[in-house]
């Protein structure tokens, strides 16, 4: 597996989170803002730059994640229009930048998870759209697949080979849909895992230190390494010295207001998931 973290959790400055991560060992950035700019507003300019700084630094791209069916559940044709447009623009971006995939969501619930539901809405925004990069689909705190069994249900129902799972067992709990997500929900979906996000929660409360919190996430590397996994392990701490993000920040996790503080939380955590995946190294590997 590789290690990746998500650049606005560290800083909006591209330099200052590639700078960091080549010196952590890490192998890539999954980019979301930048520049005090959230991602489905980003130029091709900032794209380009944020490419270019990546090559620099000896980077991949981890994926790129804009906010893409992360709103209610479509009602009208304009809605349906609207869902269709952000995301076929999320992937002409991640084109830009290069980016393996790009990250969708279930729409928000209302009430109970409808995976069913969220997938034949989503369908319809696929239909017709000849997308340039792959998709894959969260598991979101408050959307309708929290756990890697609705995620399930909604890609059968979906009825596509094409789309896969981003696994965030964090979500899961901090969603109160699953406290312990691992290894029973795991199970539900690890065949169609691609990608998958690290952050550790306090129950519904908040998000912690890596090591910190309710998931044992050394147990859970072993378990992907043990599964073959070869994707990427991206850090999204949600975590600060000092202060908790707002539900909106969690919601909305762009700009300089999300990223205040997140540098020192940030490097603490990667060296934390750097020393977790270098002891799954065979012995005599280079780490």
């Amino acid at each position: 597996m590789r290690l990746a973290v998500i650049g606005d959790e560290l800083a909006q400055d591209c330099r200052t989170v590639a700078r960091t991560a080549a010196e952590l060992r890490f192998d890539a950035v999954e980019i979301r803002s930048m520049d005090g700019t959230p991602p489905h507003l980003l130029s091709d300019a900032q794209l380009g730059a944020a490419r270019a700084v990546l090559d620099e630094h000896g980077l991949a791209n981890a994926g790129f994640a804009p906010p893409a069916l992360k709103t209610a559940l479509p009602v009208t044709d304009a809605d349906l229009q609207a869902a269709a447009d952000l995301l076929a623009d999320g992937c002409r971006q991640a084109a830009l930048l290069g980016a393996p995939h790009v990250r969708i969501f279930s729409f928000y619930r209302d009430g109970d998870p409808d995976p069913v539901r969220a997938a034949r809405l989503t369908a319809q925004v696929l239909d017709g759209l000849d997308l340039p990069v792959p998709l894959v689909v969260e598991n979101g705190t408050r959307t309708n697949t929290p756990t890697l069994r609705h995620l399930a249900t909604f890609l059968d129902e979906l009825g596509r080979d094409d789309l896969g799972i981003l696994w965030d067992p964090g979500n899961s709990v901090f969603s109160g849909w699953d406290p312990e997500p691992f290894p029973a929900d795991y199970e539900a979906g690890r065949e169609r895992i691609r990608h998958v996000h690290v952050k550790d929660p306090d129950g519904t409360r908040g998000y912690v230190r890596l090591g910190d919190g309710d998931l044992d996430w050394p147990a859970i590397l072993r378990r992907l390494a043990e599964d073959g996994y070869g994707g990427f392990v991206s850090l999204e701490t949600h975590w600060r010295i000092g202060r908790a993000l707002t539900a909106t920040e969690r919601d909305e996790p762009w700009g300089e207001a999300f990223s205040r503080g997140g540098h020192p939380a940030g490097v603490e955590c990667m060296r934390r998931l750097r020393d977790w995946v270098d002891e799954l190294a065979p012995a005599g590997a280079e780490p």
